[in-house]
């Protein structure tokens, strides 16, 4: 098979021939279809990220494909079968050691699983562990790339289940103009939020949010001025919210941080899912006295894949709220340019293992 393969940080992706994979007691090859390109990726693959990824390795954190071969242990799925490929992959020993295949592992305890499944989307094939294969039920072949919008939409509907968010309640995203918190304001007005308050810093696509989704969501651009946009916050939600849904990047200023977090009443919940770095130095009084949640929450629970695919089918999520981009395998490095310089709350950048040539894109 084809594969992109990154034999070092910092090199391009190299276009390479690998041996089929064959699955085992407890996994499932998949001949990929499409696999979504974060606007990190460039950051993963010189290294900057940090991110730990034994190496030379198949990078690609999931995707959509169609069963090519099941192992002896699987009793439901066939060949043919189109299914998202989940890469949130936890030790069957301990939940607490997990890798994202094909992309990182988070502990020394789970490197052992990272080399099993260190290969992940950016092939023709791959092999995957049962568990993480669900079923999307038919589509059309030229709509496996826009399905990709799943692994964004996942990760905040991950957050609002942690959360527990009500229909009626106000929430409020920080970091909405990122790719992961856009889509949350589409995922918490699905489930019923009453009123998304939808922060970051670019006014021009908080208005493009305010203006695809209607009433519900209210923008307030970031001034930097703790005080100003907390006011700002406070009268866009018509008092203190109910949630807040954070995905501020690393970058962000404490007092954006504050302002957002601070918005949030006596009694609620607050979900850290962004990429912050600086302590948070928040008031012990306040966060006793408030009563509030203070919960991290990475990626979300393997329950929340058919749910999400039952909302998209149910029409409740639109995937084409998203502007795709595809690109050939043989354009890896070109998809990972992409995708970093459209790295927006409605660009999704695709690789497209199944076709030989650019179907659009730069």
């Amino acid at each position: 098979m084809k594969a992109a393969v990154l034999n070092a940080f910092g090199q391009p992706l190299s276009i390479e021939q690998r041996p089929d994979p064959v699955p085992g007691a407890g996994s499932v090859v998949v001949d990929v279809m499409a696999a979504g390109v974060t606007g990190y990726a460039a950051a993963v693959f010189d290294g900057s990220r940090g991110y730990r990824l034994e190496l030379p390795a198949v990078p690609g954190p999931g995707g959509i494909g169609r069963v090519r071969s099941v192992g002896p242990d699987a009793t439901r799925l066939k060949p043919g079968d189109w299914v998202f490929c989940e890469p949130t992959i936890r030790a069957r020993d301990s939940a607490s050691d997990t890798i994202l295949q094909g992309w990182t592992y988070r502990t020394d305890a789970a490197l052992p699983l990272h080399r099993l499944y260190r290969d992940g989307s950016y092939a023709e094939q791959m092999r995957v562990p049962t568990e993480n294969v669900t079923p999307i039920g038919d589509i059309e072949a030229a709509d496996a790339g826009r399905w990709c919008g799943l692994s964004r939409l996942l990760v905040p509907y991950g957050g609002l289940l942690a959360g527990a968010l009500a229909a009626g309640e106000t929430l409020l995203v920080s970091g909405a103009t990122g790719g992961f918190g856009g889509a949350g304001v589409a995922v918490a007005l699905a489930m019923g939020a009453g009123r998304v308050v939808a922060t970051g810093r670019n006014r021009r696509t908080l208005d493009e949010l305010a203006h695809r989704f209607g009433a519900r969501v209210k923008p307030v651009a970031m001034t930097g001025d703790e005080t100003a946009d907390r006011a700002a916050i406070a009268q866009a939600a018509d008092g203190p919210v109910d949630m807040v849904l954070d995905f501020l990047p690393r970058e962000a200023a404490l007092s954006q941080v504050h302002a957002n977090l601070k918005a949030v009443r006596h009694g609620g919940r607050i979900m850290l899912m962004g990429g912050v770095r600086a302590a948070l130095d928040l008031d012990y009084n306040w966060l006793m006295h408030g009563e509030i949640t203070l919960r991290g929450v990475w990626m979300y629970p393997p329950e929340a894949v058919p749910r999400m695919v039952q909302m998209v089918r149910a029409g409740l999520i639109d995937l084409h709220q998203f502007e795709l981009s595809e690109f050939a395998l043989d354009e890896a490095n070109a998809a990972v340019a992409h995708a970093a310089a459209h790295a927006g709350p409605r660009q999704l950048t695709v690789l497209r293992p199944d076709i030989l040539h650019r179907l659009s894109g730069a």
